[in-house]
């Protein structure tokens, strides 16, 4: 059976499947949901086993488990590893969402929920393609799945978890959908994913919240001075101020800033969609190039003082910010990481004390697009969409990604299928279900061109 008629006849069941996932609040980053994370990855083991796979189970880390699974052709073939993660980001704000985050709607010819793309969705999408090639004894390589549920907290467990078994995890290739594409009329593979470093700041000032009135103007603020300290960490050109910081970045080669330049890519249109005027980044650069090739540095969260309703006249005793900075390949996060405190802690004036903790990071990534499994990707990618992929860098990271290639020593093919409208993180996450056939489609073709 040609495979859209396959998805056409089993597209009901593929949802119900999926929504089976996504009612599961597998949000990683809150341990009010442990028992969550062990049932979803429980599902999926239930659903690779009805996939396909030879063998699945669910196995220990030192944090959540993660589900293997595997199906076996040959000691002679290839064999292509699939990764995914099951754990989801929280849904707050709720307030926000049309619908309930963990109770899927379909509408307007989309998936709306929190998961719907990244990544139970997407990770859907691998494990249906998989089943049609095996049902009909299309299946040429060995295939393993990892599957695993802290990609939203940094993988923390993940690192030794692949240290401890190398020889399970063997293969010749990775496969991971959980990026995204240009736009459903632009398909594109990601070629590049940035690095990520990520800190708390924690100002702290008087021994306890002070009336404004008897002590402002004479006592330092902890919310004024933190946001005194964040405010030099880029200049008026957009570059980062960090001493060093700029070592290891790599210019872009003019071959490839010539190559982003021919992108199809609408300002207007970026700017419309997410709400704004005007646009900011580093001088010099392009809009596509600041958000992929280069790197940068955001203010995820700050808070202190009084943030209820109506008044409250405090000079609060502390204030705390989450930051954190986008890397491009070569730079080391660990290298950065100590940077940005040694820096911190230089800036910060004598009146208050300043706490920065280094939490997660990761390095950045580079596929080749000479590797046979990218032109495979790029093969699913023409067959399903009806034209060829344009290779691109993207400004996410995927911290594992890295990982995966200094332990296991073999590339990754990021075969992703999320658009920006898709809201991942955000309130009203949603998926297409156009993008979700043609993203089954592609990975049929992928494993059909693998070899």
């Amino acid at each position: 059976m040609e495979i859209k008629q396959y998805i056409k006849e089993n597209e009901e069941r593929f949802l119900s499947e999926l929504f089976s996932l996504i009612r599961i609040p597998s949000i990683s980053a809150l341990p009010q949901h442990k028992d969550d994370m062990l049932a979803c990855a429980d599902r999926w083991k239930q659903l690779l086993l009805e996939a396909g796979a030879d063998e699945a189970m669910v196995m220990p880390s030192q944090g959540n488990p993660l589900v293997f699974a595997q199906k076996h052709i040959s000691d002679d073939a290839p064999t292509v590893l699939i990764y995914a993660h099951y754990d989801v980001m929280h849904a707050e704000p709720l307030e926000l969402w049309k619908s309930q985050p963990f109770e899927p709607e379909v509408r307007d010819g989309r998936i709306w929920a929190r998961g719907a793309d990244d990544d139970k969705g997407q990770a859907m999408i691998q494990a249906k393609a998989f089943e049609y090639v095996v049902k009909h004894n299309l299946l040429k390589h060995n295939v393993k799945f990892i599957f695993e549920g802290e990609e939203e907290i940094g993988s923390p467990s993940l690192n030794a978890f692949i240290k401890e078994h190398k020889e399970l995890l063997k293969a010749d290739v990775i496969l991971v959908s959980d990026t995204s594409m240009l736009g459903a009329d632009l398909p594109s593979l990601t070629t590049g994913l940035r690095g990520l470093a990520y800190w708390e700041i924690e100002v702290i000032g008087p021994n306890r919240d002070l009336h404004s009135g008897h002590f402002g103007g004479a006592v330092a603020n902890p919310i004024n001075t933190l946001c005194d300290i964040i405010s030099q960490i880029i200049d008026k050109d957009g570059r980062i101020t960090i001493p060093h910081f700029y070592d290891d970045v790599e210019e872009v080669p003019a071959a490839e800033r010539e190559m982003i330049a021919q992108i199809p890519f609408n300002e207007q249109k970026y700017m419309e969609a997410i709400g704004v005027k005007a646009l900011k980044g580093e001088k010099g650069y392009s809009t596509l190039e600041r958000n992929s090739c280069r790197p940068s540095f955001d203010v995820c969260g700050i808070w202190g003082g009084y943030t209820g309703e109506g008044s409250k006249t405090v000079l609060p005793s502390k204030a705390t910010a989450k930051v954190s900075c986008r890397l491009v390949p070569h730079q080391n996060h660990e290298t950065i990481s100590k940077l940005f405190v040694d820096y911190i802690n230089s800036i910060a004036p004598d009146y208050v004390q300043v706490k920065v903790t280094p939490m997660h990071g990761g390095a950045g990534y580079v596929c080749p697009i000479t590797l046979p499994a990218y032109q495979a990707a790029e093969k699913g990618f023409t067959k399903a969409f009806g034209k060829k992929p344009l290779a691109v860098r993207r400004g996410g990271s995927i911290p594992i990604i890295s990982d995966f290639e200094q332990i296991l020593g073999i590339k990754t093919v990021l075969m992703g299928f999320g658009l920006e409208s898709d809201a991942i993180h955000s309130p009203n996450e949603n998926f297409s279900l156009d993008i979700f056939r043609k993203g089954i489609e592609a990975v049929v073709e992928f494993h059909l061109n693998y070899k």
